[in-house]
């Protein structure tokens, strides 16, 4: 028995999909089922730390925006009858699909922003998400979600049937993501930047307007004006649509001074920022499942989000929350948050117990489970 795991959306490992595939494929115990990899040439070592005795199939579309999904269209059938698989795993289902598969197929849709309607960029690659992408994730024999907002999104705007669809939440990496001690010193040295503190923090691809950087922009001066507390804020992500937007309000800000852009942030030391930062907030209204307050939680940092999308169902009880549209809110939960120390610490507590329900180890071995389940259909 052999399944196919499709890596082409996982941008070798380094984005959202990237670590939730790794740490899968880390998780794969020695059994009867053969495991493969197939995806871009350029990625052929970029799981062999998670997966060295897994063999890596390297694809060579062609060039240009439509190459891969004309791939999976046109060349995958034939491609995984070739490799004789028996199941077929897409972890980026939200990404990209096949539209036919001559086997089985289980797809994890991780998030639904490309419906996000007038606050998701309209990219051409969301335009063309829109239209193509239903169709391919109705044919799926199995569809995990990563949330249950996420599966009513399924539900609601692809017309997924509810039997299908099978929710299974991310886990987060205890080993990196715990309280660390808390010293005198007013810096932060991560290479290669250093931090004053104390900071507010939100890690973020910069994109426009979905993740709701400039309204949290607007929240950190209102909240810089009312306390006159010396914290800065921390934005840490890479470019992407509609960041020149962002860095503008930034620096149309009487606070500018104090926003600091990191842009792509090295993925090894985030759980150092998280733990130096003082409070946490995402002001983002599409997050299909909440992983960066989940991040926030287990380093022992306390959260301030958005009531929107998954985040609620991700912290539960364990946050503070505000309108994703009104600065105002947002800054009256960052004051707060920075003012009164017992709602810190109850925040503080609540988020570690909160994280403590989330494991990699649940996570694969449900996903891996449902894998071997469609072997058989």
């Amino acid at each position: 028995m052999k399944i196919g795991i499709n890596t082409f959306p996982c941008e070798g490992g380094t984005s959202g999909v990237g670590v939730y595939i790794t740490h899968i494929l880390k998780r794969i115990p020695p059994s009867g089922a053969l495991y493969e990899l197939f995806g871009w040439e350029e990625d052929r070592f970029a799981y062999s730390e998670a997966a060295p005795d897994l063999e890596f199939i390297p694809r060579y579309p062609l060039g240009g925006s439509f190459a891969l999904p004309l791939w999976h269209c046109f060349k995958y059938p034939q491609f995984a009858r070739d490799r004789a698989y028996n199941a077929c795993f897409f972890p980026a289902a939200h990404k990209q699909l096949p539209y036919t598969s001559p086997c089985p197929t289980v797809g994890v849709v991780h998030d639904m922003t490309a419906y996000g309607g007038s606050e998701k960029v309209g990219t051409a690659l969301s335009a063309r998400i829109r239209r193509t992408l239903p169709n391919a994730l109705r044919r799926l024999d199995r569809v995990i979600a990563v949330s249950h907002w996420v599966k009513q999104q399924l539900i609601d705007l692809a017309k997924v049937k509810e039997s299908h669809i099978e929710v299974v939440p991310n886990g987060i990496d205890h080993a990196a993501f715990y309280p660390r001690p808390r010293n005198e010193e007013s810096i932060v040295l991560i290479q290669p930047f250093s931090f004053r503190r104390p900071y507010v923090l939100y890690t973020s691809r910069l994109e426009h307007p979905s993740k709701n950087h400039i309204r949290l922009i607007d929240a950190f001066g209102i909240f810089k004006e009312r306390t006159k507390y010396p914290h800065r804020l921390v934005l840490a992500g890479g470019d992407l649509a509609g960041a020149e937007r962002i860095k503008a309000a930034a620096a149309a800000s009487p606070f500018r001074h104090d926003i600091f852009f990191t842009g792509h942030f090295p993925p090894k030391h985030i759980p150092e920022l998280y733990a130096g930062a003082d409070i946490v907030v995402i002001p983002s209204m599409y997050e299909g499942f909440g992983m960066g307050a989940l991040e926030a939680m287990a380093s022992g940092v306390p959260v301030a989000c958005a009531r929107a999308g998954s985040l609620p169902e991700t912290a539960e009880h364990a946050a503070l929350y505000f309108d994703p549209y009104k600065p105002e809110d947002m800054a009256d939960r960052m004051a707060t948050l920075t003012s009164n120390r017992e709602v810190y610490r109850e925040c503080r507590r609540r988020g570690l117990e909160r994280a403590a329900a989330f494991s990699w180890d649940r996570c694969a071995e449900r996903t891996l489970t449902i894998l071997q389940e469609t072997l058989g259909r």
